[in-house]
């Protein structure tokens, strides 16, 4: 019959046979001397961490797209954990989208004409990423400083914190890097159509996160600072498609016809 100090060493043996054979496994540690209280670690690997992280931008992104009216933004998917690594890379992302989209959409639109030769437009990526980045910080501002001294003013008045304030903003500007690919369609009705539809979803989500922190203040001041937040993002989205997507319109013919005069007939006649 083994004794319990062979069956011990045993036991030590299978498990670091298990860990040799996969490394990146999660592990269990329980101390000895805080076993009884309950005193349990779990020890996650970076893959675990990293993959979590992941799911949690996801997540948020996935409820910037799909808004639903009474989910507060900040309370069901950031105020656990608000981060700038989402913001950063969809503003990134944001940036490039628009600057070549835009350039293709111009290609695509003036490619008709024969007078037309294409020269790549690199300096609108320097000016997409001044747009957005000034946007995606200086309204987040703007918005925190101003809720926060009526937070002062109006002791009832709740707010959020500053990096919550970007990372709402950061969020909800995804819904256009889809929508700058779907812009190089050359329809002008078509691109209107699918501005309004993305100005209603992000807008949405902005609506939904900061009409609760002001609509204890008075209505004047609620629903202009709400018409503010809404018309600043309407007027990006609206500034994105007047100069990165301008659709050309070419009334000339591919094969046009001389235009030929018929000679006048000089001929004179004598009357005898």
């Amino acid at each position: 019959m083994a004794s319990p100090d062979d069956l011990k060493f045993q036991e030590f043996e299978e498990a670091t046979d298990l860990l040799s054979s996969n490394p990146g496994a999660s592990t269990l540690s329980i101390s000895g001397t805080g076993a009884s209280s309950g005193d349990v670690r779990l020890n996650l690997s970076d893959d675990e961490e990293n993959h979590q992280e992941n799911s949690e931008v996801l997540d948020r992104i996935k409820g910037s797209v799909i808004p639903l009216p009474g989910r507060n933004f900040v309370r069901h998917h950031i105020r656990s954990n608000p981060d700038l690594y989402g913001p950063f890379w969809i503003c990134v992302t944001l940036v490039f989208s628009v600057a070549i989209m835009g350039n293709l959409s111009t290609f695509l639109s003036q490619r008709v004409d024969p007078d037309f030769h294409y020269r790549p437009q690199f300096h609108r990526v320097s000016i997409a990423a001044v747009t957005v980045f000034l946007y995606a910080w200086l309204v987040p501002l703007g918005v925190w400083g101003f809720l926060t001294w009526r937070q002062s003013v109006e002791r009832q008045i709740c707010g959020y914190t500053f990096l919550e304030t970007v990372c709402v903003y950061g969020y909800s500007l995804f819904i256009y890097i889809p929508t700058s690919i779907l812009w190089t369609i050359s329809f002008n009705w078509m691109q209107w159509l699918l501005i309004v539809v993305a100005m209603v979803i992000s807008g949405s989500v902005l609506v939904i996160t900061f009409w609760p922190t002001v609509r204890d203040d008075t209505k004047l001041t609620a629903f202009a600072t709400m018409a503010v937040i809404v018309s600043l993002h309407a007027l990006l989205a609206i500034g994105f498609k007047m100069y990165f997507f301008q659709v050309a319109t070419y009334t000339g013919s591919l094969n046009p016809t001389p235009d030929i005069t018929p000679a006048s007939n000089n001929t004179s006649s004598t009357v005898g």
